[in-house]
């Protein structure tokens, strides 16, 4: 039995497929027989490309902010998490 790897592409390849894709000059089919793909990778590529957009013009102050945001919510939920044990503990200790 022959396992089989898939193929991988590089960074740049997407890139150019993806905006080859957004461009519209060329139907999917077009492309995908061109570069030997199929339609639904370029699909995805173009989908991913078009939402990561955004990360690409936002600045960095922006997307440290959104990363520092992200970790102040994971420490808050593990006090919250801490405390509550805490209260039910000391409520049972005192309601004997």
């Amino acid at each position: 039995m022959s396992k089989t790897k898939r193929k991988r592409y590089s960074a740049e390849f997407m890139a150019k497929v993806a905006l080859e894709a957004i461009s519209g000059e060329h139907t999917l089919s077009e492309l995908a027989t061109r570069y030997d793909l199929y339609p639904n990778m370029i699909t995805n590529w173009k989908r991913q490309a078009i939402e990561n957009m955004v990360e690409t013009f936002s600045s960095k102050a922006e997307r440290v902010a959104a990363n520092a945001t992200e970790a102040q919510i994971k420490e808050l939920h593990a006090k919250i998490g801490e405390l509550t044990v805490e209260r039910d503990f000391l409520a049972k200790a005192f309601g004997r």
